[in-house]
């Protein structure tokens, strides 16, 4: 029982640690969706992922040895956190609210999964391949998730700043994926120093142009500016 318990309560935290990152995605994808729409994306693009993190884990060992993986994941988050951030403009407004959201859906499944490697070789390993743990606890990060993100958006619409924050933390992450991916041995060229500083020298610059980007929109708003 204690064994069950010592499983449980590991990838009960695995979990907590890892979706941070994640419920920053879900908040940037939902933020331009109607409020009432915003839990119901969040809800679908979770259970979607989730899902899709079900079967990898429960191939987990194969993954393993699938070289670049990492690499990939976090060149296709760093993508989508461009197209999370860019100005949408006349074409943003032409989007009816039923594109966006299954846009939104889209989004989050796809950004979950290429973040998803770590987390699922984790709860794969404490779980060691039970389908029964890994489905428990991948499905523990629904509710963080769907919370979380609806908080998150809902701030973003009362301080856009918020929205380059999650995008800092996301490039951060996608950077941080590639550098440590072990097929490409980075880290071994460039030191764990240099490993652990460029995510951060890359992430920075995406904050800066946030705080350009709200500063201009301030003044907008400003009547006679």
């Amino acid at each position: 029982m204690w064994e069950v318990l010592g499983k449980i309560f590991s990838i009960t935290l695995i979990d907590l640690v890892l979706s941070g990152d994640n419920a920053a995605v879900v908040g940037l994808a939902i933020r331009n969706l109607p409020d009432k729409m915003r839990r119901k994306a969040a809800l679908f693009g979770a259970g979607g992922a989730v899902f899709l993190q079900v079967t990898l884990a429960s191939i987990a060992t194969f993954l393993m040895k699938v070289n670049y993986l990492s690499a990939i994941g976090g060149v296709i988050l760093i993508f989508i956190t461009y197209k999370l951030i860019k100005p949408g403009g006349e074409e943003e407004a032409n989007v009816s609210a039923s594109d966006k959201f299954w846009t939104a859906v889209g989004t989050i499944v796809v950004a979950d999964i290429s973040m998803a490697f770590d987390n699922i070789m984790g709860v794969a390993g404490v779980a060691e391949g039970n389908v029964l743990y890994i489905l428990f606890g991948l499905s523990m990060s629904i509710p963080i998730l769907i919370f979380g993100a609806t908080w998150l958006a809902t701030l973003m619409d009362k301080f856009p700043i918020i929205i380059y924050l999650g995008a800092t933390v996301l490039a951060h992450t996608a950077s941080s994926m590639i550098i440590h991916d072990k097929a490409l041995h980075l880290t071994k060229f460039i030191g764990e120093i240099w490993a652990t500083a460029i995510p951060w020298c890359l992430a920075i610059p995406v904050l800066i142009y946030g705080i350009v980007v709200v500063r201009r929109m301030k003044r907008s708003q400003v009547p006679g500016t």
